[in-house]
């Protein structure tokens, strides 16, 4: 039986984290997601560049590109797939992510519910 990624990376966000990290100048290797609390659904994704893994972070590695998930964030990411949207006003990451309850009318924060801690088992890093 293969093993699922924790989450998919698309082709346009794969193309975008290998563009921000060579543009970091040799600090960067990849992202760090991650989630924390606020805003008026509850939690919001984070998008950081990473410099080196801390410990506990799981690596996902898709199409050349390389994502850290925090600690915190892996139940909250199960099965997300993580894209790169470019439209007339912005260009920024988004998550489409069947751990998602809810979102805010602006699309700034999101309700999430931890998968169960046995859907990891058959899960690739």
């Amino acid at each position: 039986m293969a093993l699922r990624p924790l989450m998919h990376i698309t082709d346009a966000a794969a193309a975008r984290i290998e563009s921000l990290v060579e543009k970091s100048a040799g600090k960067a290797f990849g992202l760090r997601v991650g989630v924390k609390n606020g805003g008026c659904a509850g939690m919001s994704y984070t998008v950081d560049l990473a410099e080196e893994a801390r410990p506990g972070e799981t690596l996902v590695e898709e199409k050349g590109a390389k994502v850290l998930v925090e600690p915190k964030a892996v139940l909250f990411l199960i099965g997300a797939r993580m894209d790169f949207v470019t439209t007339k006003l912005s260009a920024t990451f988004t998550f489409e992510n069947p751990n998602e309850t809810g979102s805010c009318g602006c699309g700034e924060s999101v309700s999430l519910t931890e998968a169960a801690p046995e859907v990891l088992a058959g899960l690739s890093a």
